[in-house]
């Protein structure tokens, strides 16, 4: 899956990672800025996410579009395909750009608007990936865990580097008796849960 990233996905990777590097450098407000997850958790989730269950795959918060490039390359190798949110318009269009540039589209659909709007009506979710305002990560869990398969998994990240603000949804997974969760020291750290 790693070792023949297609050029167009490789590509748009390393544009959308100096992207990153300079909104970092220039420390441009949270909102403005990629919010993007660093490589290491890019392989990390495409990993997971190709061992998962059959079902729908989702992604709650697009960005600039790079982790769900990590994930169309799960998407390939698992013959999976990835509806990813993005509420922001500048982040929307920038995310369209990248999964045309990267030929990604026939895997990865793009939805505007608010997840949480849309959470309700996907079933036999068998993989989701969080990384949208922390605010919200109790209640998109909320959301995805009943329509989750057995053996489905979910992975949210941030869980070391905003331990503190996601204290109450982190407890709540990990003492979630239809979970498995524990908390991975990958990049910024994810909470990696699997349903029971």
């Amino acid at each position: 899956m790693f070792h023949n990233i297609p050029r167009p996905v490789a590509d748009r990777m390393k544009v959308l990672e100096k992207m990153d590097a300079e909104h970092r450098r220039d420390r441009k407000p949270p909102l403005e800025r990629l919010r993007q997850v660093p490589p290491e958790t890019g392989r990390f989730i495409a990993i997971v996410a190709a061992a998962a269950p059959a079902g729908a795959w989702l992604e709650i918060g697009t960005s600039g579009g790079y982790s769900a490039l990590w994930l169309s390359l799960a998407c390939r190798a698992a013959g999976g395909r990835l509806t990813t949110f993005e509420i922001l318009d500048a982040k929307i269009a920038l995310a369209r750009e990248t999964f045309r540039e990267a030929g990604v589209e026939d895997v990865v659909e793009l939805v505007e608007g608010d997840a949480r709007e849309h959470l309700g009506k996907y079933e036999d979710v068998s993989f989701c990936f969080l990384d949208a305002e922390k605010d919200h990560y109790a209640e998109c869990y909320e959301k995805i865990v009943p329509h989750m398969v057995p053996g489905g998994i979910l992975v949210a990240d941030n869980a070391i580097s905003h331990g503190e603000v996601l204290a109450r949804m982190l407890t709540t997974a990990i003492e979630d008796d239809r979970m498995d969760s524990l908390v991975v020291p990958v990049g910024s750290g994810v909470l990696l849960g699997r349903r029971i």
